[in-house]
């Protein structure tokens, strides 16, 4: 549970590690529209790798509510180059690829990435779960109800925390019986959640721990944090140092985020409260 295999290097995650978040999509609701060019991304992931992150997500499909959907090529001649570009400039970069797509999955694994993170956890791509046991990669599956197109009209639970914890226990056995070993789980905050719920979420994510996998968060500067403070993504970083201290302090093991110095911080602060 504690530590996941990337390339054949064993990743210790008994102290929490950060993935930097890299989008290559026009419509992100933080940075959309910043990477657009060779220079730009080799410049930002140099920043963030130097900032002390462990992985690098990539996405090429916007998942922000509403977003727009886009095919499957065109999703591949975004992603696949900024993976082979970066897998020549960082040879050592572990990257992990925001992708519900399996033949996505496979490609940029192929090209040298070596995690998929799964907004979707296989709802999506019905061949995905395979994909990744023939891969043998460590595989996110995160909670989300329906798509991105229409998960904020899908916010009705019985009780979020056990419906959520009983989603991840059939995917978890599904995936062991085809013999997938590393197994992250996201509880999807604002993945069809109300703000509220996204907080009993944050509240109660030490149970997540029941599953016995590494627990991934991604919360940087989303809805949950910049509308109750009436503010803008762009100045919710304060918030989500907040947020993120409440998520290594129920287990975190991973968190996924924009700002990776701040992140870097927050794990070290909250470290010392272990030793």
């Amino acid at each position: 549970m504690k530590s996941i295999n990337c390339n054949g290097t064993l990743i210790d995650l008994t102290s929490p590690k950060v993935m930097g978040i890299l989008n290559i999509t026009p419509d992100s609701f933080f940075d959309g529209g910043n990477y657009k060019n060779e220079t730009a991304i080799i410049s930002q992931v140099r920043k963030m790798l130097t900032e002390g992150a462990t992985f690098i997500d990539i996405g090429a499909y916007s998942s922000r509510p509403g977003a727009k959907h886009i095919s499957e090529k065109e999703e591949l001649e975004r992603i696949l180059p900024i993976v082979k570009i970066l897998v020549k400039e960082f040879p050592e970069i572990l990257i992990s690829i925001d992708t519900f797509r399996s033949n996505i999955a496979k490609k940029c694994i192929e090209n040298g990435a070596c995690i998929i993170n799964d907004i979707s956890a296989g709802n999506m791509d019905t061949v995905m779960f395979k994909t990744i046991a023939q891969l043998q990669i460590p595989y996110i599956i995160m909670h989300m109800q329906g798509t991105p197109q229409n998960m904020q009209t899908n916010t009705n639970y019985k009780n979020i925390v056990t419906d959520i914890l009983h989603y991840f226990s059939e995917k978890i056995y599904e995936l062991r019986a085809l013999g997938v070993n590393d197994i992250i789980t996201d509880v999807g905050f604002g993945f069809g959640k109300t703000t509220e719920q996204n907080y009993t979420l944050l509240k109660n994510l030490e149970l997540f721990k029941n599953l016995e996998t590494p627990i991934l968060t991604g919360i940087s500067r989303k809805s949950m944090l910049y509308k109750p403070l009436k503010i803008t993504p762009q100045k919710a970083l304060n918030a989500t140092t907040v947020a993120n201290t409440i998520a290594l302090q129920n287990g975190t093991n991973i968190l996924r985020v924009h700002d990776v110095k701040e992140a870097i911080e927050t794990i070290k602060i909250t470290n010392l409260l272990h030793n």
